[in-house]
């Protein structure tokens, strides 16, 4: 709720207020009246008569007078009951609010007078359900790739030990098969340590709570850093990256943190490119916004799982047994990050090319 809203709001629970303790005030005081001449006349000259004479005669001399000072007492009675009353209006709120933390799923439901706040707490109902539901969605899905992945790593690692254990039981093996048998063991133990790490990086993930350690880099020798790091993984797919980029760009930023960003869109156009093809990266600067871009060709990727490409624990290709499904957190990783940089990250799928692209206010 805005500073103006709220405004809005008090001042309007005051002016009822005070319509209230006048009216009910002057209401009250025009029955006594009433009363006093009507009713209760006869009862009240009575009473002061059988108190003494004198009083009656002051009594009805100033009459007028008595009855006026009596409206300071109905004055100050109605503002404690009209007071009380709106104070209601807080404990009506405080119980809107438990009600939002323990039942959610109910709608909450407040006077007139509290139509701001009970949309706002509606809002804020509707918010957490949605909360909730994708906090459980995720956890689900992060606990399926523990066990998937807590059942896959005994494979490599099985191979590993049998793999070993004849080079250690077989003397008098030939060398091309012991060159052979050392190899497979090698291919597992990096598999193995593939699915370690990604067993590591999905039971860690918290990104919330790492610093922002801003400095100012060029992003220009910083992909090219990456870029030549990631040659070894091009040589099985025959890839080559094309990049495009301005001699010099300096950012504001966090450089560790924008090279994990940008290394994560690398890795995953290597993974999911066509064999024998071009990664084409752009890095350039238009209007004082920093542009880069990556594009490969691949396999078309349907709308529902390009509109979840940014989500935590998911997965374009659902095979378990694929070497390019990893833990399905790479590219969620990189929309914080680009997101803590205030940024923006989008993907297009124009026909068989991949687009990443990311804006960056320099």
């Amino acid at each position: 709720m805005t500073n103006k809203e709220l405004n809005k709001l008090k001042k309007s629970i005051a002016f009822s207020a005070v319509i209230e303790i006048m009216g009910f005030s002057i209401i009250g005081m025009i029955a006594i009246c009433f009363l006093v001449d009507t009713i209760l006349n006869e009862i009240l000259v009575r009473l002061a008569i059988s108190i003494s004479y004198s009083f009656w005669y002051y009594a009805m001399t100033n009459k007028s007078m008595i009855l006026l000072s009596m409206y300071p007492v109905i004055l100050l009675i109605t503002s404690f009951f009209v007071i009380t009353r709106k104070f209601r209006y807080l404990s009506d709120v405080v119980s809107s609010i438990d009600k939002i933390i323990n039942t959610p799923e109910e709608n909450i439901q407040l006077s007139a007078n509290l139509a701001i706040i009970e949309n706002k707490l509606n809002k804020i109902r509707l918010n957490l359900i949605r909360s909730r539901s994708k906090a459980k969605e995720e956890e689900l899905k992060k606990n399926d790739l523990i066990m998937y992945m807590a059942h896959d790593l005994k494979t490599p690692l099985t191979s590993v030990i049998g793999y070993l254990t004849l080079l250690e039981e077989e003397k008098k093996m030939s060398k091309d098969l012991r060159d052979k048998y050392i190899k497979i063991a090698l291919e597992k133990s990096l598999r193995l340590e593939e699915l370690t790490n990604q067993f590591f990086e999905i039971t860690q993930y918290n990104l919330h709570d790492m610093p922002i350690n801003q400095n100012t880099i060029d992003l220009s020798i910083l992909l090219d850093q990456l870029v030549e790091e990631m040659y070894p993984m091009t040589k099985d797919k025959n890839l080559k990256i094309d990049v495009t980029k301005e001699n010099e760009i300096m950012y504001n930023g966090d450089g560790t943190l924008l090279a994990r960003a940008f290394t994560n869109l690398i890795k995953n156009s290597i993974n999911y490119c066509y064999a024998n093809t071009h990664i084409k990266i752009s890095l350039k600067t238009k209007d004082n916004v920093i542009v880069f871009e990556i594009k490969n060709k691949g396999d078309k990727i349907p709308d529902y799982k390009l509109a979840k490409i940014f989500e935590k624990f998911y997965r374009i290709s659902t095979s378990r047994n694929s070497k390019s499904g990893g833990a399905g957190l790479g590219l969620s990783i990189t929309k914080e990050i680009i997101e803590r940089h205030n940024g923006t990250i989008e993907v297009t799928n124009p026909k068989d090319d991949i687009i990443f692209t990311i804006k960056l206010l320099k």
